[in-house]
């Protein structure tokens, strides 16, 4: 009796017709052997054991602890993290990780799918959203719904995916060496892919050039007329292009006149793709580094716009019945991520409240063309003797541009919960903010790979790839944004002033870092290839020295380094006039202590000159090709008998952070009573740009 019981017993594991004729069920899904044999319809009814559940979560939990260290080994394709962060809660912190869209459970893939049925593909065939409450959404559609998950493995459609995209990369880049693009123009786009590519990432290369030839959906005259004109300030450099452009172009000017007309033109029409999107990102920065802050908040507020107009804001590959391309895929991602990292940074030069904020639905931060990583890199347009060398570096631009977005997440809570320009941040949200934030940068230095990071107590003789520099830089610069507020406050616990004192050590070392790097730069490529984001952290680093000086002013390495920052940024001026409202600011401040610095006499350089004067006759490159500056020694070993021309580097320890910890005792308290310098170059009042 016993042994027919547990022969007929119903098992968790069996499917319905097998229970009903009391056969043993294989329990194989979807369909067990047995129904897949006799064409029955195999369902299954009953819920599975709770022992069987258990070990089904301690199997999820492992797989899911495997895909956690394939991410973090991944170099160049870590995804990032997806908090949201547009209201004023407690900020996160840089411990999730968002994962690649091929990798979503279907559950999600439901969920996405219902928030973003609005997420459609035109009569055109481009990608618009048009969200529930639209003209053009009925309550019962129900486009934009995937027909079920119909993903390859992760690993094996990534690969796919990757060898696609990198072996058109490979193919669109020989056919670019063996196109003859006429000059000046060639020489511009060289420019734009050495200096300004590899830090924004605004434009994909391999689709702009294949389509420039063809005249494809990835390139218009608008936005190579944008390129051009963003690249004329390291162009004039060269002689033979800047005669060129001066004979037939107006000096350049009529690039940036064409660029405006035509995506005007294209807004007025109604017409908007992806190049309209980065032609105004282009002329944002461009506006933004002139100083015309109402211009380049205009153009950026348009792109961030159309961003969401083409439904570039959501992960479209999860949302649409059309399939779409892995180069559209790839280019609407990177695009998502450049727009972000912009939306961060003209932020904080204007004063304004970010605009873009990413969320479990954006599109994953996951670059599979990667193709530009070990791409050699060389100061394109150097006017070097010849004797100097740039020796082959890898370019790292692919792992570069990732951690520079993951530093904007970063930022971007920093930006919310402590400099917000709309209301005052409560003392409990600043401190939440430090706590939570001061753990996300650590991780994220911790994390960054040896090749992309610099220590300013042992750099190299020679600069890397410049936006390894920047990225370097800004790294400092958000960590002195995120302490700074905390100097200046009133210590409620002065038994206790040790967190203070810390802050305090951390920003002085950071700026420290920054003015040495800044100096490995100069003496590698010359202020003439300084971007606007590279000089914003020399004057966040000023900033502190200020506080320095303002506390005491008789802090003569404070001083020191002050006048240094301040004869940089006057040298910096010539290509970003932005820069001169921060100096009078300093100097304002300066004259009010009764301070004048010997670096004033150089303050009267004419930014609108067509091209800087050269290294040699400027009064703060000369001090990088001597052993001393303003009387600082810049080495403590014997220089090398290698002539490497104004460039070469003779080391930079006197500024170093070893320094940071000799302080005045009373420095922490005489902090509290101070206001800092504003972080907002862009919105800095009685602007004088001469």
């Amino acid at each position: 009796m016993s042994t027919s019981a547990k022969a007929t017993k119903k098992s968790a594991f069996s499917c319905e017709p097998c229970r009903r004729r009391k056969v043993k069920c294989g329990g194989e899904q979807p369909v067990c052997n047995r129904c897949a044999s006799r064409r029955d319809e195999c369902v299954y009814k009953l819920n599975p054991t709770l022992s069987y559940t258990q070990r089904l979560e301690q199997r999820i939990k492992e797989l899911e602890d495997q895909l956690a260290g394939h991410h973090l080994s991944g170099r160049s394709r870590s995804p990032i993290s997806t908090h949201p962060s547009s209201s004023h809660s407690s900020p996160p912190s840089f411990s999730s990780h968002d994962a690649p869209s091929s990798s979503r459970v279907p559950g999600d893939e439901l969920g996405v799918q219902r928030r973003f049925r609005g997420l459609k593909v035109d009569d055109k065939g481009g990608v618009i959203y048009q969200g529930a409450t639209s003209f053009f959404h009925l309550p019962n559609d129900r486009t934009g719904g995937g027909a079920g998950n119909r993903f390859l493995p992760l690993t094996e459609v990534d690969v796919q995916r990757r060898e696609r995209l990198v072996t058109n990369a490979w193919q669109q880049r020989a056919l670019e060496n063996l196109s003859e693009i006429p000059e000046p123009f060639q020489y511009l786009l060289n420019v734009h892919w050495c200096w300004i590519q590899p830090l924004f990432n605004f434009v994909y290369r391999p689709a702009f050039t294949r389509d420039m030839q063809t005249l494809g959906p990835y390139y218009s005259h608008t936005l190579l007329n944008a390129m051009l004109s963003h690249s004329i300030r390291w162009g004039k450099s060269d002689p033979a292009t800047r005669q060129l452009l001066d004979e037939s172009y107006e000096g350049g000017v009529v690039f940036g006149k064409h660029a405006r007309a035509l995506v005007f033109e294209e807004l007025s029409n109604g017409i908007v793709t992806v190049p309209t999107i980065q032609t105004l990102l282009l002329l944002s920065a461009q506006e933004c580094g002139f100083g015309n802050a109402t211009q380049a908040w205009t153009y950026s507020g348009l792109a961030f716009r159309l961003i969401d107009h083409l439904g570039i804001c959501v992960d479209g590959t999860q949302v649409l019945n059309t399939s779409m391309s892995d180069e559209e895929a790839e280019i609407r991602r990177r695009l998502f991520w450049s727009c972000y990292f912009w939306d961060k940074m003209i932020s904080l030069y204007l004063g304004r409240a970010p605009s873009m904020q990413h969320s479990a639905v954006s599109p994953p931060h996951v670059m599979f063309d990667d193709s530009a990583e070990n791409d050699p890199w060389t100061p394109f347009g150097m006017q070097a003797g010849p004797a100097y060398s740039y020796p082959p570096t890898p370019a790292h631009s692919a792992s570069c541009f990732t951690s520079m977005c993951q530093l904007s997440v970063i930022f971007n809570q920093i930006l919310v919960h402590m400099y917000d320009p709309m209301s005052q941040n409560t003392e409990e949200e600043v401190d939440d903010c430090v706590r939570t934030q001061e753990a996300a940068l650590q991780q994220w230095w911790d994390m960054l790979p040896p090749f992309l990071r610099l220590d300013a107590t042992s750099l190299p003789a020679m600069a890397p790839p410049s936006h390894i520099v920047t990225l370097n830089c800004l790294y400092h610069t958000f960590r002195i944004l995120l302490y700074r507020p905390v100097l200046t406050r009133v210590n409620k616990d002065a038994e206790n002033p040790a967190p203070i004192q810390k802050y305090l050590i951390d920003c002085v070392t950071s700026a420290t870092s920054i003015i040495a790097i800044f100096n490995l730069f100069c003496k590698t490529f010359s202020t003439n290839y300084c971007v606007l984001s590279l000089s914003y952290s020399v004057y966040i680093a000023a900033t502190i020295y200020l506080l320095q000086v303002q506390a005491f002013p008789n802090d003569h390495q404070a001083l020191q380094r002050l006048d240094y920052c301040i004869r940089g940024l006057n040298e910096v001026k010539r290509y970003s006039p932005i820069i001169g409202g921060a100096l009078n600011l300093i100097n304002k401040e300066l004259a009010s202590l009764g301070i004048s610095l010997k670096s004033s006499a150089y303050m009267t350089p004419d930014p609108t000159s067509a091209v800087p004067e050269g290294p040699a006759q400027s009064p703060f490159y000369a001090a990088h090709r001597s052993n001393s500056f303003h009387g600082i020694p810049l080495t403590n070993s014997p220089t090398p008998s290698t002539d490497l021309g104004p460039q070469q580097h003779r080391g930079f320890d006197t500024f170093g952070p070893s320094d940071t910890t000799a302080m005045e005792p009373g420095m922490y308290e005489a902090m509290s009573s101070l206001e800092p310098l504003s972080a907002w170059v862009g919105t800095i009042h009685n602007f004088d740009p001469a």
